[in-house]
């Protein structure tokens, strides 16, 4: 009986500290902290105005901070048309690793170009991002443009996260 209890007793704490462990391994994995920092993304699909379907690709890098500022640069090719643009925005964070990015698209004088929404989730311990268009507007005050647009994003910097958590 005696031997039952240690072992009951043993296999608790072994299941407890296990528990302790997976909850402390990526603690904010998915909140602002957990996120920022520098990413480098590429787009691709296609802006569906009233003339006709155009494709649309981006590639680009930006810096998102820990209370979810958004800032970057992107070149763009629509419909071939080969544009250098600045970022700037917001993002929000869900502890579910979904957010959304809400960013304004500038020329690089400074003139708002267009703004979009974007559906966002963070995989592979947020080291990697995921999107869809979900709204684009062409500026200033112009129409919301169809479009089907996926984004995919990746960490530069992917150890610089873990190294500011241990600091």
């Amino acid at each position: 009986m005696k031997r039952n209890v240690v072992r009951t007793i043993c296999f608790a704490a072994l299941m407890l500290s296990i528990a302790a462990v997976a909850l402390a391994e990526d603690p904010g994995i998915c909140s602002y902290s957990g996120v920022a920092g520098e990413w480098g993304y590429s787009d691709a699909g296609t802006l569906i105005p009233p003339t006709g379907p155009v494709p649309f690709a981006i590639i680009g890098r930006y810096t998102l901070d820990a209370e979810g500022n958004f800032s970057g640069t992107q070149t763009s090719s629509r419909g071939g048309i080969i544009s250098e643009e600045i970022l700037r925005g917001a993002a929000t964070v869900n502890p579910d690793c979904t957010g959304t990015l809400t960013v304004g698209i500038y020329d690089q004088s400074g003139i708002l170009l267009r703004s979009a929404v974007w559906a966002m989730v963070y995989v592979d311990s947020a080291r990697e991002v995921r999107g869809i268009l979900t709204s684009l507007r062409f500026e200033p005050n112009g129409p919301i443009v169809p479009a089907v647009l996926t984004d995919n994003a990746k960490r530069l910097f992917p150890e610089s996260r873990h190294q500011q958590d241990e600091q």
